[in-house]
C-alpha cells in the first residue's frame, strides 16, 4: 500500500500541488468487483482545500488516473454501517449517496479517522458520523501500515515548514563544501550529525549560563500570577455589581413595558370613544326636525330629509365587538329607535292624508274634461309628492311595513280616482263614435236607432246594438263597398273613428308613462332588485283536504318577484285596472259600428305597442297595449273571415248577365282602403296574410259563380273577373300578391282564348270539314301531292266547297257573331274590342291554314278562296265601326 501511495503522490497529486494524507482500496457495493482508490488530499497552497478523490487504474496501461473529485465541505454524512462489528462497507453522502466496500475494516477505519481529523483541522463543519465508534474519532488509529498512512503523514504535515531563502542558500553552500554530499549521503549525514551534537552541547552550556536570567523570569512569572489573582478578584466584584445593575434594568424595562401597554390601551380607548362620539351622536337640530319638523314646506322637508339620513347613518354604524354591551351605546340605540318610529309615524300619517285628499279632491276637476276628449293631468300632484321621494326611500330602508302600507294606500286611492276619470273619458269617446254614426245615418237616410245619446254605458250599448245590423249592411261587406252612398258614409265615419281612436291612445299613453315614472321615482323601485312587492297579500294554497293552508315563508320568499320592475307593473295593474276593460269595450263598439274599423285599430294599436316596447318592453303600458292588440288582431281576423263567408254565400241572378262580381270590386276597394291605412305600418305582415286569404277566396268563388252561371258563358265570367283582378293587382302593386297577379293574368288569357275559339267555332264549317278529311288522309300515309287524286277530295270537290263561302256570306256570319259577343260581355270591363281583335286573329290563322293546305295538297291547281285576308280585315273593321 505504501508503494501505491508514493506512486499516486508522484504521478497524480504532486503535479497538482496536493498532498495525499489518506487512502483506502474500495469497490462499489452490490456490483461487479472493480477496484479503485479513495484518496483524502490537501493542497499545499493557502488557503488549504480538502478533497476526496477517486483514482482508478487505466485499462490501457499500468498508470493511474483521476476519475472523480468531491470537496470535503460538500460531505454531509459518513455511515460506517456497524460500530460494534467488523464491516468493510461504508457510505459517503455528497450530493447523493455513494456506497463502498473497503478491502479491509482497518483501511476503512483509517480512512474515516483521516476524514474526521481533516474536518476538525480545516473545516470545523457539522459533519455527521453514523455507526462510527467514538473511540475511533477521539484517538489515533492503531500502529501499523495504516498508522504510517494516516497519522504519520498528518503529523509530518503538522511539523513541516517550508525552507526560507536563507536556509536554502546555507544548505547549498554546505553541500558545496562537502563534495561527497551527493555521492555518499551517509557520510554526509554523519558529518551533519556530529556538527549537530556540537551545536547541542553549545546550547546546553548557554542555557546553564543563563540560569540566573531563568530565576529572574520565574520570579516575574510569580508576580504576574499574583497580579492575575488580584484582577480576577476585582472582576468578580465588578460582576456582582453589574448583576445588581442588570436586575434594576430589568425592573425598569418591565415598568416601561407596562407603561407602554397602558398608553396603548388608553390610545385605543380614546379611539373607541371618538368613534362612538363621531358616528353615534345626533345633533339637536336633527332630533328636533325628526320630532317636530314641518312636512309641508320645502325647507321643513329638506331638514327632515337631512335628519333622516343622519339618523339612518347613525343606526347603520358597524359597531365593533363589545360596543353593544356599553350602557351609553344601548341608550343611544334606544333613542334612535324612538326617533325612527316617531318620524316614520309622522311621515306615514302626513302622506296618507295627502293621498286621501288627492283622491277626493280631483273629482271636482273631472267636469272640465267631459266635454272634450282629454284626460286630467296629474303632474302637479307628482311634482309635489316627489319632494318626499328621499323620505320614502328612508322609510323603505327602516320601516318596511309602513312603506308597504303607504304603497297600498296610494294604489287604493289613485285606482279609484283613475277609474272615475278613465270611465268618463271612455264614455265621451263612445258618445262621439256613436254620435258620429247617428249623424251620418240621418244624412243618408239610414235609421239605426230611435233612442237618444246619453252618457251612460247601457244606453250607449243599446244604441250600438240597435244600429249595428243596418250599419253592417251598409259598410262592412266587400259585396256592398261599391254602393256610393254607403261608401261616402264609410269614408266620413272611418276617418272620424280613426281620429277618435288615435286621440284615445294618445291620451292614455302619456298618462300611463307619467304615472309609471312617478311610481318608480317616488317609491324608489328602479335600483335594487328582488324585494317583496308592497301589494303582495298573504298567499294560500289548497291542501289535499281542500282547506287553505299558509305557504311557508321560505316558499313565499322563493316565489317573490324577481325585480322591482315587476312591483311597478303590479302597482300599475291595480291603479289602471279598468284601462284594458274599457279599451276592449271601445274596440268592441268600433267593430260593431263597422267591422272595417278593425283595420284602423290594428294599425294604430300596433304603432303604439311598438312605441311602448321601444321605451320599455316590460312596462305596464307595453303589456296592456299588447294584450289589447291581440283582441284587435282577433277582430281583424274575424272581419276577414266574415268577408270570405259572404263571398261564399253570394247568389247571382239567373235572368241577367253576370258581369264583374260584387266581391271582386269589393276586394279592389278593400285593397285600396287597406293600402291607404297600412302605409308605413309596423304590422304589414298581418295585412299580407289577409290579402292571401281574401284573394284565394275571390279566385275560388269566381270559378264557383262561373260554373253556376246560366245566362253568361263560363269563360266570359272567368275572363272579365280575372281581367279586373289582374288590373287591380297591377295598379296597386301589392308585392305579396305577385304570384296571384300572374295567376290572374294567366286565367284571364286562357279563358279569353277559350271563349274566342268556342265563340268563333268553325265559321267556314264545310270547308273546315273538307280540310280535316285531307289532314286525315295525310296522317294515314297518303302523300300530300296525291290527295287530289282521292275521289272525295279531288279538285272538283274543293272548288264546290269554296263556292259556298263567298265574301258576302262570311261578312254576314261575322256580324251575327259580333252581336252575340256584345250580349255576353259587360260594359264595365270594356273587353269587347279586345275579344273582337282576338277573334280576328284566330279567323286569319284559320284562313292561312286553309291556304297552306291548298298549296301543299293541290299544287299548280290555281284554286283560291272567294275572299282575301284584306277582305277579312275590312269585314272586321266595318262591323266594329258600325256597332
Amino acid at each position: 500500500m505504501t508503494a501505491i501511495k508514493h506512486a499516486l503522490q508522484r504521478d497524480i497529486f504532486t503535479p497538482n500541488d496536493e498532498r495525499l494524507l489518506g487512502i483506502v482500496n474500495v469497490c462499489k457495493a452490490g456490483k461487479k468487483k472493480k477496484n479503485c482508490f479513495l484518496c483524502a488530499t490537501v493542497t499545499t497552497e493557502r488557503p488549504v482545500q480538502v478533497k476526496v478523490v477517486k483514482v482508478k487504474k487505466s485499462d490501457k496501461g499500468d498508470f493511474y488516473k483521476r476519475q472523480q473529485t468531491w470537496e470535503l465541505r460538500d460531505l454531509t454524512e459518513v455511515d460506517a454501517k456497524d460500530a460494534s462489528k467488523e464491516n468493510p462497507e461504508f457510505d459517503l453522502h455528497f450530493e447523493k449517496v455513494y456506497r463502498w466496500v473497503a478491502s479491509s475494516t482497518a483501511e476503512k477505519n483509517s480512512f474515516i479517522s483521516c476524514i474526521w481529523k481533516l474536518n476538525q483541522r480545516y473545516l470545523r463543519k457539522k459533519l455527521e458520523f453514523v455507526n462510527v465508534s467514538s473511540q475511533l474519532l477521539e484517538e489515533s488509529v492503531p500502529s501499523g501500515e495504516s498508522q504510517s498512512v494516516a497519522g504519520g503523514d498528518e503529523d509530518a504535515l503538522d511539523d513541516y515548514q517550508e525552507l526560507s531563502t536563507r536556509e536554502e542558500q546555507d544548505i547549498e553552500s554546505m553541500m558545496e563544501m562537502c563534495e561527497y554530499a551527493i555521492s555518499n549521503a551517509e557520510a554526509f549525514a554523519e558529518q551533519l550529525s556530529r556538527e549537530l551534537q556540537v551545536l547541542d552541547g553549545a546550547n546546553i552550556q548557554s542555557i546553564m549560563a543563563s540560569e540566573k536570567q531563568v530565576n529572574i523570569l520565574m520570579q516575574l512569572l510569580d508576580e504576574a500570577l499574583g497580579e492575575v489573582d488580584t484582577i480576577e478578584g476585582k472582576l468578580s466584584s465588578y460582576e456582582e455589581m453589574l448583576q445588581s445593575v442588570k436586575e434594576q434594568m430589568d425592573q425598569i424595562s418591565q415598568s416601561n413595558r407596562l407603561i407602554q401597554i397602558s398608553n396603548t390601551n388608553n390610545g385605543k380607548l380614546l379611539d373607541e370613544i371618538q368613534f362612538l362620539v363621531n358616528y353615534m351622536d345626533l345633533s339637536k337640530g336633527h332630533i328636533r326636525a325628526l320630532q317636530e319638523g314641518d312636512l309641508t314646506s320645502p325647507k321643513g322637508i329638506e331638514a327632515c330629509i337631512n335628519a333622516s339620513e343622519a339618523l339612518l347613518q347613525c343606526m347603520n354604524v358597524a359597531l365593533r365587538p363589545g360596543h353593544d354591551k356599553l350602557m351609553a351605546v344601548k341608550q343611544q340605540q334606544h333613542l334612535f329607535a324612538e326617533l325612527r318610529d316617531t318620524f316614520a309615524r309622522r311621515l306615514t300619517n302626513h302622506l296618507n292624508n295627502v293621498f286621501v285628499h288627492q283622491g277626493h279632491d280631483q273629482s271636482s276637476t273631472l267636469s272640465q274634461h267631459t266635454a272634450e276628449l282629454t284626460l286630467p293631468k296629474h303632474s302637479p300632484l307628482h311634482r309635489d309628492l316627489l319632494r318626499y321621494a328621499k323620505l320614502m326611500e328612508w322609510l323603505k330602508n327602516t320601516h318596511r311595513e309602513k312603506y308597504e302600507g303607504l304603497s297600498r294606500t296610494y294604489v287604493d286611492y289613485m285606482s279609484r280616482l283613475y277609474e272615475r276619470e278613465i270611465k268618463d273619458f271612455f264614455e265621451v269617446a263612445k258618445i262621439k263614435m256613436a254620435g258620429t254614426t247617428k249623424e251620418a245615418k240621418g244624412k243618408f237616410g239610414l235609421h239605426g236607432s230611435s233612442g237618444k245619446l246619453t252618457g251612460s254605458t247601457s244606453s250607449l250599448n243599446k244604441l250600438t246594438v240597435q244600429g249595428s245590423n243596418s250599419r253592417r249592411s251598409q259598410s262592412s261587406s266587400l259585396l256592398d263597398m261599391g254602393n256610393m252612398s254607403a261608401s261616402d258614409l264609410d269614408v266620413a265615419d272611418r276617418t272620424k273613428f280613426d281620429k277618435i281612436f288615435e286621440q284615445v291612445l294618445s291620451e292614455l299613453e302619456p298618462l300611463c308613462l307619467a304615472e309609471q315614472d312617478f311610481i318608480s321615482k317616488f317609491f324608489k323601485l328602479q335600483q335594487h332588485p328582488t324585494i317583496s312587492p308592497p301589494l303582495a297579500q298573504p298567499e294560500t294554497e289548497e291542501s289535499d283536504g281542500g282547506t287553505p293552508s299558509r305557504i311557508p315563508p321560505q316558499a313565499e320568499h322563493r316565489h317573490s318577484l324577481s325585480s322591482e320592475k315587476d312591483i311597478v307593473r303590479l302597482m300599475m295593474n291595480k291603479i289602471f285596472q279598468s284601462i284594458e276593460t274599457e279599451l276592449n269595450s271601445l274596440i268592441a263598439l268600433g267593430d260593431k259600428i263597422d267591422s272595417f274599423n278593425s283595420l284602423y285599430m290594428l294599425v294604430k294599436m300596433s304603432h303604439h305597442v311598438w312605441t311602448a316596447e321601444n321605451v320599455d318592453p316590460a312596462s305596464y303600458l307595453s303589456t296592456t297595449l299588447g294584450n289589447v292588440l291581440v283582441t284587435v288582431k282577433r277582430n281583424f281576423d274575424k272581419c276577414i273571415s266574415g268577408q270570405i263567408r259572404q263571398m261564399e254565400e253570394v247568389k247571382i241572378s239567373k235572368k241577367s248577365k253576370v258581369g264583374i262580381l260584387p266581391f271582386v270590386t269589393g276586394f279592389e276597394e278593400f285593397a285600396e282602403l287597406a293600402e291607404t291605412i297600412f302605409r308605413n305600418a309596423e304590422r304589414r305582415g298581418d295585412l299580407d296574410k289577409a290579402y292571401v286569404k281574401l284573394i284565394r277566396a275571390v279566385f275560388m268563388n269566381v270559378e264557383k259563380v262561373a260554373n253556376e252561371s246560366q245566362k253568361t258563358p263560363r269563360d266570359v265570367v272567368m275572363m272579365e273577373n280575372f281581367h279586373h283582378i289582374f288590373s287591380t293587382l297591377s295598379r296597386l302593386k301589392i308585392s305579396c300578391l305577385d304570384a296571384e297577379r300572374r295567376e290572374a293574368k294567366h286565367k284571364y288569357t286562357d279563358h279569353r282564348q277559350s271563349y274566342v275559339i268556342n265563340s268563333l267555332g268553325q265559321p267556314l264549317e264545310k270547308l273546315n270539314h273538307f280540310f280535316e278529311g285531307v289532314e286525315a288522309r295525310v296522317a294515314q300515309g297518303v302523300r300530300e301531292e296525291e290527295v287530289s287524286y282521292q275521289l272525295a277530295f279531288n279538285k272538283q270537290e274543293l272548288r264546290k266547297v269554296i263556292k259556298e263561302y263567298p265574301g258576302k256570306e262570311v261578312k254576314k256570319g261575322l256580324d251575327n257573331l259580333y252581336k252575340k259577343v256584345d250580349k255576353h260581355l259587360c260594359e264595365e270591363e270594356s273587353l269587347l274590342q279586345v275579344v273582337w281583335h282576338s277573334m280576328q286573329d284566330e279567323f286569319i290563322r284559320q284562313y292561312k291554314h286553309f291556304e297552306d293546305l291548298i298549296g301543299r295538297c293541290y299544287p299548280g291547281s290555281g284554286i283560291t278562296m272567294e275572299f282575301t285576308i284584306q277582305d277579312m280585315l275590312e269585314y272586321f273593321s266595318s262591323i266594329a265601326q258600325s256597332h
